[in-house]
């Protein structure tokens, strides 16, 4: 069965695909069909910014990936989180919006794509954002995303990090996103209103009402049609019954790092030999497709405190009742915000040209998960406090693989995390950092005890040994479909056509040619906004 002559089909709603769905079919007059294969984003735990704990396992709204076991990570099975509804990952994040260092733009340029320079992309965010610190030179007042400044209703303990890890060397810094990315303070976040401000409230939602833009959820796609070389529509499962959708314009994959490379591999783009062995036909041969996976990992350090938390606030049921009265009564307190209230950048090595580190500070602890359940609303029954750290450029690669030709079965994902010396002897240097800062005052003097990873834990072999054990993504994969201008080297051009095919762009963190060091929410976003520029300039 097919439906219509679409000018733009996208596959994917998460946070590329909405901001593609606004911006194409803000003329009125192209035809737009957004495919979703998960459902709806009006969830309560979805629109509370802290209900992304609930989240974290709920097949309703998460694709729930696995990694292969990693022998980077002492042999473990990561979980890797990725949102299966409105909004995609953005929709179940913790919300902190990091653009990344205008280096790590001026990168991109540099690897032969003109135009996503820093230059390029401060214009760029500075119209995406309606940020409540008002306009400056870097912030952008007045857009589609309001970004909250985040600076109420911080938890006391914020203060005393912030003290502390000046103490350590680090400088203050009010705009991880302004003129210095280095340094320590409080991240702003999208959230408005006291709820989630996924990019399916922020750009889906005002277009929705528009008769040329047709959101379709529950559609999952399983591959791209194609004809003499040209992606002509697509094949989806929605509701039991096998569909088809007609573009007379162009086929965009907007499905993440991973769904991206998945369907273009199912669609007979990928390395040959793989794909001939699992039975699938070879459109155009290019092993670019699922490569350079690249992921930041992270670890938390984990203290007893002597002085309350927020565990002391969010496990015993009078404090539950407190929290949510606060919330409901005036959109205050823990429940309307992320859990990461403040952070940081900084170097292992002085002589590094910009921060290869990010830091996460949490008044809160969770060493004794629920099964099933990232415990946000359910801490430990003790004062905790955890800061956490993640690395900024690794530079060890993994990659996509698909494990069948089911289209509806998950791809296989190699991390190969800590598969480089490099990153091991980052990571050592990096966590003694977090030593640093806990021993510094005032904090050092509101410690009880370490209690991750101990101290015991102390020489170099086992601080290794504890971070391989104990890291994990911090869900940002990206660079599996990377932009670049030759297909032996890349996936998809400077204006994210697919090398060798006509009529197909993917316009998502898969398109990355490196990865940004910080979230990756914002870049997403970033890569949406300017990819629907170079779609609509032809």
């Amino acid at each position: 069965m097919a439906e219509g002559d679409w000018d733009y089909i996208i596959v994917g709603a998460g946070s590329a695909g909405c901001v593609l769905a606004n911006r194409l079919s803000e003329n009125g007059r192209n035809r737009v069909l957004l495919l979703e294969a998960g459902g709806t984003d009006r969830r309560f735990y979805v629109q509370l910014p802290l209900g992304y704990g609930k989240l974290f396992y709920n097949p309703a709204v998460n694709w729930l990936y696995r990694t292969e076991p990693d022998p980077g990570l002492a042999g473990n099975v990561d979980h890797w989180p990725r949102g299966k509804l409105l909004g995609g990952s953005s929709s179940i994040n913790a919300m902190v919006w990091i653009r990344g260092h205008d280096s790590d733009y001026d990168d991109w340029e540099a690897a032969g794509n003109p135009g996503w320079g820093a230059a390029e992309a401060r214009a760029a965010y500075r119209a995406i954002e309606d940020n409540e610190a008002g306009a400056d030179d870097w912030r952008g007042q007045g857009g589609p995303l309001f970004i909250s400044a985040n600076r109420r209703d911080l938890h006391p303990l914020v203060e005393s990090y912030l003290a502390s890890a000046e103490a350590a060397g680090l400088p203050r810094n009010p705009d991880f996103n302004g003129a210095e990315q280095e340094g320590v303070g409080i991240y702003q976040m999208t959230i408005k209103g006291a709820r989630r401000n996924s990019t399916a409230r922020a750009f889906l939602r005002p277009a929705m009402g528009r008769p040329n833009l047709k959101v379709e959820t529950h559609a999952q796609v399983s591959r791209v049609l194609f004809r003499d070389g040209r992606a002509v529509g697509v094949a989806y499962r929605q509701g039991g019954r096998e569909l088809v959708a007609n573009a007379k314009g162009e086929v965009i994959l907007a499905g993440g790092a991973i769904n991206s490379p998945q369907l273009l591999m199912l669609s007979g783009i990928g390395d040959g030999a793989a794909l001939s062995a699992l039975g699938l036909p070879v459109l155009n041969h290019n092993p670019n497709v699922g490569a350079h996976l690249n992921d930041h990992q992270g670890i938390n350090y984990t203290w007893r405190m002597k002085v309350p938390t927020y565990n002391d606030i969010l496990r015993p049921w009078w404090g539950k009742a407190w929290a949510g009265l606060n919330y409901f009564l005036g959109g205050r307190g823990p429940l309307a915000k992320s859990i990461n209230h403040a952070g940081g950048f900084f170097r292992t090595d002085p002589d590094l040209p910009r921060p290869n580190m990010q830091l996460y500070f949490q008044a809160f602890s969770t060493l004794l998960p629920r099964p099933g359940e990232r415990p946000l609303l359910t801490p430990d029954p003790f004062s905790g406090l955890s800061i956490g750290l993640s690395n900024c450029r690794p530079t060890s690669r993994g990659r996509i693989e698909l494990a069948s030709a089911d289209p509806f079965a998950h791809p296989r994902i190699i991390a190969n995390a800590y598969s480089t010396d490099h990153d091991v002897a980052e990571m050592l240097a990096a966590v003694k950092m977090l030593r640093r800062i806990a021993a510094a005052e005032p904090i050092a003097g509101l410690i009880a005890e370490e209690l991750r990873p101990g101290p015991e834990v102390t020489d170099d072999d086992a601080l290794i040994a504890d971070f391989r054990a104990r890291s994990g993504t911090v869900y940002h994969p990206s660079c599996t479909a990377r932009m670049g201008p030759e297909p032996a080297t890349s996936v998809v051009g400077a204006d994210l056509r697919v090398h060798g095919v006509d009529g197909l762009r993917v316009c998502d963190a898969s398109v990355f040619p490196t990865l940004i060091g910080g979230n990756t929410n914002a870049p997403s976003i970033l890569v949406g906004w300017m990819g629907a520029a170079r779609i609509l300039g032809g």
